[in-house]
């Protein structure tokens, strides 16, 4: 594994963008105590080596009217490679599917599931997912609050 070097005024570039992906460079510079020149050299080069992977606008799913958030996870009948590939393929369809992640334990695959209600689930769950070949069980856990968000881990 080929991780960057950071120094501390990287680490701090990185804190504040996370935080606000919209600063300005003048606005980081500020914020870090560094002129603009090296700020923005900074950024272009966590931006090349892939430490900053992107920005986004983060969305409210409930004012969207995506109101209901499951985990689930799936087992499939195989662990091979073709029908880990066929799984894969099928869940990028899906944009009820936000998360997905191949996993160890007992369980090959978590998915974060968002949905407008629970019929809205119901219809995903029978109508999609429990339609891909090779998927042998299911076992789904609705969450009651949110106890801490985060998009990525800052150094």
């Amino acid at each position: 594994m080929n991780t960057t070097k950071l120094d501390d005024t990287d680490i701090r570039i990185l804190r504040f963008l996370q935080k606000d992906g919209r600063l300005s460079i003048n606005d980081l510079s500020e914020a870090v105590g560094l002129s603009a020149t090296p700020v923005a050299r900074r950024v272009k080069r966590l931006e090349q080596t892939g430490v900053i992977a992107g920005y986004c606008a983060l969305l409210d799913e409930e004012k969207l009217g995506f109101d209901v958030s499951v985990f689930v996870s799936v087992q499939l009948d195989k662990q091979v490679d073709n029908a880990l590939a066929a799984f894969e393929k099928a869940i990028q369809t899906m944009p009820e599917v936000v998360d997905c992640w191949l996993m160890t334990g007992n369980r090959d695959y978590l998915l974060k599931v968002v949905t407008s209600g629970l019929k809205g689930f119901e219809q995903f769950l029978v109508g999609r997912l429990t339609k891909i070949d090779g998927v042998s069980s299911i076992e789904s856990s609705i969450p009651l609050r949110n106890v801490k968000t985060g998009i990525s881990r800052a150094p």
